[in-house]
C-alpha cells in the first residue's frame, strides 16, 4: 500500500442510534471506564498518555482527498460530514504509545481548513487544534462495533472493535468529523470492556 493510500473504512457490525448516544443511553453494556473513554468528551490522546505514561505518537497512514466513490465493503462515512464544506480531505492515522498501537482514527476536513490546522501532520489533532489555546467543543455523535482484517492484524486480536465518531466545533461551526477505533489492548488499563465480563 502506498504511503498516501486511504484504507477502506471498517465495516459496521452494530451501531447505536444517535438519539441514544446524545441522550447518554448508548453503550449500557460497556464497563464504566470504557463508557468514559468512548462516550466522554475528553481527548483520547491525553487519556492514552495518562494511562500508559508514554507520549502518544502518530503514524500517518494517508492524508488524501475524499474519494468520489466509496470502496466496496467500506463503511459509509458518518452522516455529519455533510455539514462540512467541500472539497473534503480525509486523514488516517495509527495512535501509538511506545510499541503499543492503541487506536486507529480517520478524520474529514475541508481541504483549506486542513491546510491551516494540520500543518504538523505527525502531531495529534487535539494538540494541533489547541496549540494556540483555541476553544473547542466536542460532541460525540456515534458509537459502534466495527471490523476489518487490517485492524485485526495491527491490533493482534479478532474483532469487532469499539468505535466512536464525533465532531469538533470552533465558534459554533463544525470543524472536523473524527472516527476512532480502540484496541482491546486498552483492557490492560481500563479492565474488561463489558459489564460482568471476567
Amino acid at each position: 500500500m502506498s504511503a498516501n493510500q486511504l484504507l477502506p473504512s471498517p465495516e459496521l457490525s452494530w451501531q447505536a442510534t444517535k438519539a441514544d448516544v446524545l441522550g447518554g443511553q448508548a453503550g449500557m453494556v460497556l464497563a464504566g471506564p470504557w463508557r468514559l473513554m468512548l462516550l466522554g468528551d475528553g481527548s483520547p490522546t491525553r487519556h492514552f498518555q495518562l494511562l500508559t505514561g508514554d507520549p502518544v505518537e502518530i503514524e500517518l497512514i494517508a492524508m488524501a482527498p475524499e474519494p468520489a466513490v466509496q470502496e466496496p465493503g467500506a463503511a459509509p462515512p458518518p452522516l455529519e460530514i455533510a455539514e462540512l464544506e467541500g472539497p473534503l480531505l480525509r486523514r488516517q492515522v495509527w495512535l501509538r504509545c511506545g510499541r503499543r498501537t492503541l487506536a486507529w482514527a480517520e478524520s474529514w476536513w475541508n481541504q483549506q481548513q486542513a491546510a491551516a490546522d494540520l500543518q504538523q501532520r505527525e502531531q495529534p489533532i487535539w494538540r494541533s487544534l489547541t496549540s494556540h489555546r483555541a476553544e473547542l467543543f466536542r460532541e460525540v455523535d456515534g458509537l459502534a462495533l466495527v471490523d476489518a482484517p487490517w485492524l485485526e492484524e495491527r491490533f493482534g486480536e479478532p474483532g469487532p472493535f469499539w468505535s466512536r465518531h464525533y465532531r469538533f466545533f470552533r465558534g459554533g461551526k463544525e470543524l472536523t468529523v473524527i472516527r476512532e477505533v480502540f484496541s482491546p489492548a486498552l483492557k490492560q488499563w481500563l479492565g474488561p470492556d463489558r459489564t460482568g465480563a471476567a
